[in-house]
């Protein structure tokens, strides 16, 4: 009986638990905290919209760097001033995890 309820404890664990690190945090439509991830971005070193680490595997949004039009969810145009938001990149503790890709950027 203990080990039956052993066991109905550690799948009730692990189904609450699963699907709260299988979250994304950048929403389906490309959002995160309600800021759209396209457009002109500017790196800061503090204070922040969003916090950045860039990764090789498992990205919430794949980055394609882009000189004009960043319109599409992923595209981005690095700038100095006029921004539509600002990201630190990080090491530790971040908001968002990108890919830099050549093509099809976005959420999968």
């Amino acid at each position: 009986m203990k080990k039956c309820t052993a066991i109905l404890t550690i799948l009730l664990l692990l189904t609450m638990t699963l699907p709260a690190m299988a979250a994304s945090a950048v929403n389906r439509d490309g959002y995160y905290k309600g800021i759209k991830l396209c457009g002109r971005v500017k790196v800061v070193e503090h204070f922040a919209d969003i916090k950045v680490k860039v990764v090789d595997s498992f990205p919430d949004l794949k980055v394609k760097v882009v000189e004009a039009f960043p319109d599409k969810i992923g595209e981005w145009k690095f700038v100095e001033s006029g921004e539509d938001f600002t990201v630190q990149f990080v090491e530790n503790f971040p908001d968002i995890k990108i890919k830099y890709v050549n093509a099809f950027p976005g959420v999968e």
